[in-house]
């Protein structure tokens, strides 16, 4: 099988020849990964080091090309991003991070003022360049393409301020609802326009926003339902119903709105951060497994950054014994690796992968 067999296979809970694999990356573990691989420093270092691991998903991105004042990288850098959300650099000892020092419209007190906003433009993407970069990405073989559209409840609080848009939910919830209607919009517009000019070189549509934390998720169930679902579910529904595999990401604990995300026509749950309230993978395959894949599970809290490589390939083999046992599992971080994690962990992971048969 090439690689996108082994991603559509684990889709649709079908074994293939082996586990598929996918991987992302903080910029300081991209540079440890390439220092290790060997790998020379390109225009395409990224997927240089995903070729050479062999990685079986990709994502590909669309190119910015709108205002120079709004074109800094969502949660990517300093300056302010296509919604007008402001970051500022916070740095650890092993990775630089970007955080929020600006809401756009946290201000805001009615729905004309949210109507009012400063919205982007669908033209400020080249969606001409989405055809070579899958080319690009499949040029040593042929992988499962994703694009990612976004997500209707991230997006959201980040304009908003997430204090702001929790409480707005239960007081004044037309707000939210407006900052919504407005985010999933032009995210699944967005997308239409990629998949128009790339069709079926694309095989996945991803959507997605941290729902939970690690002891429940952070607004109620019922309140998702009523609020958050028809635009996240719009995000998945649209294009499950074009024929497109379908992924969500939200770390935490989000299993009381697993079943909603199901009925929706999600395909493949991520992260599955193993640390939070019910997201063990003995307790989310007995529930689920039937009905939906999984994608991610080796902690990258504790055991990619803390164990030795042969401890990290046996745990990721007893991963892929339980949430693999349709078939329907993609080994990945359960987050994106950070700079503190060996290299040689992340090789380990993907090489129980390569090794593992059913």
């Amino acid at each position: 099988m090439d690689s996108r067999d082994r991603v559509l296979a684990a889709c649709e809970r079908r074994r293939p020849d082996r586990p598929a694999c996918s991987l992302r990356f903080t910029p300081e573990a991209l540079e440890s990964l390439r220092v290790h691989l060997g790998v020379p420093e390109s225009d395409h270092v990224a997927q240089d080091v995903l070729d050479d691991l062999d990685t079986d998903l990709r994502w590909v991105d669309v190119p910015f090309i709108g205002p120079e004042d709004r074109s800094t990288p969502v949660i990517g850098g300093e300056g302010h991003d296509f919604w007008g959300c402001g970051y500022k650099k916070i740095e650890t000892p092993t990775n630089t991070y970007f955080e929020f020092c600006y809401h756009p419209l946290a201000e805001a007190k009615t729905v004309a003022e949210v109507d009012a906003h400063d919205w982007p433009d669908l033209d400020w993407w080249d969606y001409s360049a989405v055809p070579e970069a899958i080319d690009r990405a499949n040029s040593k073989g042929r992988r499962a393409i994703m694009f990612f559209a976004g997500g209707a409840f991230e997006s959201p609080w980040y304009i908003r301020g997430l204090e702001q848009f929790l409480m707005d939910l239960h007081i004044q919830p037309e707000i939210p609802e407006a900052i919504c209607r407005h985010v999933e919009e032009y995210y699944r517009q967005r997308a239409l326009r990629v998949i128009d000019v790339a069709g079926d070189m694309i095989d996945m549509i991803g959507t997605g926003g941290d729902v939970g934390e690690e002891r429940q998720m952070l607004l109620s169930p019922d309140v998702w339902r009523k609020q958050i679902k028809p635009y996240t579910g719009r995000l998945i529904s649209t294009f499950k119903g074009m024929g497109f595999k379908t992924f969500y990401h939200s770390c935490g604990s989000l299993v009381p709105v697993i079943d909603d995300l199901i009925e929706v026509g999600l395909d493949l749950l991520d992260p599955i951060q193993v640390s939070a309230a019910g997201m063990r993978p003995e307790q989310l395959y007995p529930r689920f497994g039937d009905r939906l894949s999984f994608h991610g599970a080796i902690d990258e809290q504790e055991v990619l950054p803390r164990l030795a490589p042969g401890e990290v390939y046996d745990e990721t083999t007893r991963i892929i014994d339980i949430l693999g046992q349709r078939g329907g599992y993609i080994v990945s971080p359960a987050h994106a690796v950070q700079g503190d994690t060996p290299p040689e962990n992340v090789v380990a992971m993907l090489q129980a992968a390569r090794d593992y048969r059913w």
